[in-house]
């Protein structure tokens, strides 16, 4: 497969990836009107672990590494707790401002974050430069999240 293809599919697949995570903070809010807030977050998560194991250990979809866990940087493992953050306040903001304008505020942050961790090369990740475009883009985002404030 050719690096163009490779990379168009990678971003069609982060594209699918935030269609879902607009309809699972939806469902995530509606779930949490009837049963509370930090209970839709734990059925949340136990049916994500639920799911995940049967992917891991019943159809056998992993990699085989599981057992590397432990040669992992131990910061690397807090995925699991940010993970219950992010259901709680995605949840929770859909419920107040809606999903048009909690996603947006959700993509700003996110596109903010991540260039501080691409350009100081965070985590990992490879550096790779936060140029003054890149800074006006995420300015006319922040207005475009504003500007659904209504």
């Amino acid at each position: 497969m050719s690096l163009l293809v490779a990379n168009w599919l990678s971003i069609i697949l982060a594209a699918i990836a935030g269609i879902t995570m607009a309809v699972q903070g939806t469902l995530n809010s509606l779930l949490s009107k009837t049963v509370g807030l930090l209970e839709t977050t734990f059925w949340v998560q136990l049916i994500g672990a639920i799911a995940a194991a049967l992917l891991l250990f019943v159809f056998r979809l992993g990699e085989g590494n599981l057992l590397q866990l432990g040669r992992a940087p131990w910061y690397s493992l807090l995925g699991g707790l940010l993970g219950v953050a992010i259901t709680f306040f995605v949840a929770g903001s859909i419920a107040k401002v809606g999903a048009t304008t909690a996603t947006t505020a959700i993509i700003v942050g996110q596109v903010a974050t991540a260039g501080l961790l691409d350009h100081f090369g965070l985590l990992g990740l490879k550096s790779c430069p936060f140029t003054l475009l890149d800074a006006v883009g995420i300015v006319l985002l922040a207005i475009g999240a504003r500007l659904l404030l209504h």
